[in-house]
Formats: C-alpha cells, sequence, structure tokens
C-alpha cells in the first residue's frame, strides 16, 4: 500500500487537500496563533530531542550525524511514531515544520521512518495468519 505524507512549513496556506495537519517541532512557530493554523495536533514527541536539536541549530554536527542520531532516537522510542502511522493509514498526513529549508530538517527523516514502519506493518500483517484457528467443531471443543 502506498501513503502519501506531505512535508510544508507552518508559514505556507492551509489547504482543504492537506489532510491531517501535524506540526512535529519541539518549539511553538513565532507569531503564529493556534486557531490560524488548522492543526489536527502539535506532537512534540516525535522532534529531535532538545540537545541534539541544540546541537545541529548551533553547527555543533554535520547533517550526517544529525540523521544518525535522530534515527537512533526514533529507534529507541519506536512508540512515538505510532499516533502518527494512524493518520497516515487514515489518509494524507501533512507534517508541519517552521523550519525554513525543509529538505535540511527533521521532516524528510521523520517522513522515511514512518514509511518503514508502515511498511515493516504491512509486511508483519501479510505474513502472518489473520486470526488463530478456530477447533469448535471438533469433538473435544473450546
Amino acid at each position: 500500500m502506498t501513503y502519501d505524507i506531505r512535508l510544508k512549513r507552518i508559514y505556507g496556506e492551509v489547504e482543504a487537500e492537506d489532510g491531517a495537519r501535524i506540526l512535529v517541532d519541539r518549539l511553538w512557530p513565532r507569531g503564529k496563533r493556534r486557531e490560524s493554523l488548522c492543526l489536527s495536533d502539535w506532537y512534540r514527541d516525535a522532534s529531535p530531542s532538545p540537545a541534539l536539536r541544540r546541537a545541529w541549530h548551533q553547527q555543533e554536527i554535520s547533517r550526517a550525524v544529525f540523521v544518525r542520531r535522530y534515527c537512533w532516537e526514533l529507534d529507541d522510542a519506536p512508540e512515538v511514531l505510532v499516533p502518527l502511522l494512524r493518520h497516515a493509514r487514515r489518509g494524507r498526513l501533512t507534517l508541519l515544520s517552521a523550519a525554513r529549508d525543509l529538505e535540511a530538517s527533521h521532516l524528510p527523516v521523520l517522513r522515511e521512518a514512518l514509511l518503514d514502519a508502515l511498511a515493516a506493518e504491512d509486511a508483519a500483517d501479510r505474513d502472518g495468519p489473520a486470526s488463530p484457528p478456530c477447533y469448535a467443531g471438533d469433538k473435544g471443543g473450546c
């Protein structure tokens, strides 16, 4: 199955085809009122930790190190992806950030982690039985 996960700046126009609009920044965007954003949710838990975010913004680490550490954070706490996975399964999911350059932000890494988790869940559903067998018709009964 294919999933539609889009990336967008929080300062961009709200569009009807955005689907679920989830802000995934740890900090609230400057100058924006909650009512004007048409958010489905503000989900900080899926954003990089404060220490990692600070190191990246202060240019103490390279992009490659940032991506690796952020992936480790997501791997260490896979439950943080669950709410986002639910939204992605319902239809289009738009991940929002205040970052000026979305491709250099954490959003592409988060989108890939979500797509990988969705693919893993889909594969597990295909490979396993739909339900345990029922032996109610046997003489032994349940």
